[in-house]
């Protein structure tokens, strides 16, 4: 290989006087994908700011980047924000924040063109055109003046990387970039990513706690722990035999066994879903000629039996988050009703729907914002106590609390903590405990491992395993991770396009799929 295009030499970052990254050190041609792994607050992310110069304020910098070889620690905020998007672009973890809610998803695309490409108007509107094309937003999905709102998790994750696509960066930096994709979109986009590696002798660094996309797409590896490079490597090398002992155990986490338990019968039915129709207003787009609503689920049937798993998987847009709103009760119904504990969910008003809601209780993917940052972890715990027609008194109220967080691995001393005190998985489990603190029949989760590394996951799973298991729990899970459903679940469904294609027990849909898309989704799905 000739010169790098990125080089780091002995970079060590540290923050109010705590180190943060320490000594690191490695090189990315041109045409070449480094994958950059390890466990959350290993310094990965920390690493792609260090490189950006988007460092926190009072952060301190030593060691040497060199871009296209130019040292980027010399270079002012001035010169960094002409490099910034023209020579280095950036896919963050989470699009809503990296995208404007009051702008057009055209209009943010083609902004980034005319700021960096001196491009007219029209010209940046027509390589907005393309460059949703190219990460597959076409069609009416991926028209221009659509807002970030009307988009799914994964459609808004394209827009990012269609953004730092746009002008064709030498190097991108793309920061756990399908981690809210769906196993198809997912498939699609590293093969963009990697093509336009190829073809344009473009730089890819992979941020990623995801083993199996590291094997997929990347070149060499890096492995990170407490801010430091523990090993690095070919990939296959490092894979399959990996030297360090935390890169052993990253491996052995990534690869899911099945928590299941055995072939108990489950209990009677507690959540039923019958014939639901969902539709939903579009935007009109003439005075004259109303569209025809957006038909998000369409004849949907399921049931969940007590001390059961059931997994809801499917692609970006196929209805699975609309079904879960549906069953919370939280969007109505065209057609079709929900019924728990043989009472009916959807119709229900005033005290009895306050009631049933005791009896369901969710677990989001982000729990950072579906938590009140100025409330303990006592308040939050203790929030679905409104549910109660009687609350608990404080002292009451205190034990429950420090039962449930003793339930999900935590201390009981926790409670007096603030979310921001605690790590991604730490956090996840307060929203578990939180969802067992009404002792619901039926718990639902939407993608709320997605997020997680490996290690977390493991732990969390197996959390959830135990829980299930002593509580005779019920879950329901909405996710498009397929290694997490068939390590878990003891039946799925799978949506397509607001439609149950195909359902059936684990074994069955994994060993035998019935329905092309099925078998395009398990196809799509990376391995180790």
């Amino acid at each position: 290989m000739s010169a790098p295009l990125l080089e780091v030499a002995a970079l060590s970052v540290a923050i109010g006087g705590t180190p943060i990254l320490r000594d690191l050190s490695f090189k990315l041609g041109g045409g070449e994908v480094l994958g950059l792994v390890g466990a959350s607050g290993c310094g990965k992310s920390m690493t792609a700011l260090a490189l950006m110069r988007l460092l926190p304020r009072g952060a301190a910098m030593q060691g040497a980047v060199r871009l296209c070889g130019e040292d980027l620690t010399i270079k002012s905020d001035a010169q960094m924000r002409s490099i910034r998007g023209r020579t280095v672009g950036m896919v963050f973890q989470e699009p809503m924040t990296a995208l404007n809610p009051l702008m057009s998803i055209g209009a943010q695309v083609a902004e980034t063109v005319r700021l960096h490409g001196a491009a007219s108007r029209k010209a940046a509107q027509r390589a907005a055109r393309d460059a949703l094309d190219a990460v597959g937003l076409s069609g009416e999905q991926g028209a221009l003046d659509r807002l970030p709102f009307e988009l799914s998790g994964g459609q808004r994750q394209r827009v990012a990387i269609a953004m730092a696509l746009a002008v064709a960066p030498p190097l991108l930096i793309a920061d756990e970039p399908t981690t809210a994709l769906d196993v198809i979109t997912q498939a699609q986009v590293l093969t963009l990513l990697k093509d336009l590696a190829r073809s344009r002798h473009m730089g890819l660094l992979l941020i990623t706690h995801d083993l199996a996309v590291v094997a997929q797409l990347t070149d060499r590896v890096a492995v990170m722990q407490s801010g430091r490079i523990l090993e690095q490597d070919v990939t296959h090398e490092v894979l399959r035999h990996p030297r360090h002992s935390h890169t052993q155990a990253l491996i052995a986490a990534a690869a899911l066994e099945p928590r299941r338990g055995g072939a108990a019968l489950p209990g009677q039915p507690v959540l039923c879903v019958s014939h639901v129709v969902k539709e939903y207003p579009r935007r009109r787009r003439s005075i004259f000629k109303a569209p025809p609503p957006l038909r998000a689920l369409d004849d949907v049937s399921l049931l969940v039996h007590a001390g059961e798993t059931v997994g809801v998987v499917g692609e970006s847009g196929s209805g699975k988050s609309s079904l879960l709103k549906v069953i919370l009760a939280l969007h109505r119904a065209e057609q079709g009703g929900v019924a728990l504990l043989g009472e009916n969910f959807s119709d229900a008003g005033g005290a009895r729907l306050r009631t049933l809601r005791r009896a369901i209780q969710a677990v989001f993917q982000d729990p950072r914002s579906s938590f009140d940052g100025r409330w303990t972890v006592a308040d939050i715990v203790a929030e679905p106590f409104f549910l109660m027609d009687t609350p608990p008194d404080s002292a009451e109220r205190h034990r429950k609390v420090a039962h449930v967080l003793s339930q999900v691995g935590l201390m009981p001393q926790d409670a007096t903590r603030f979310p921001h005190e605690f790590s991604g998985g730490q956090r996840q489990r307060i929203a578990i405990a939180r969802a067992l603190i009404t002792q619901p029949a039926v718990i639902a989760f939407d993608e709320a491992v997605s997020a997680l590394d490996v290690l977390v996951r493991e732990q969390i799973l197996q959390l959830l395993a135990q829980l299930a298991q002593s509580a005779n729990l019920a879950y329901l899970f909405v996710t498009h991770d397929l290694h997490v459903i068939r390590a878990i679940a003891d039946r799925i469904y799978v949506m397509q396009r607001g439609r149950i294609v195909e359902h059936g027990t684990t074994a069955q849909v994994f060993d035998s799929p019935q329905h092309e898309y099925t078998r395009a989704l398990i196809a799509a799905t990376p391995r180790l």
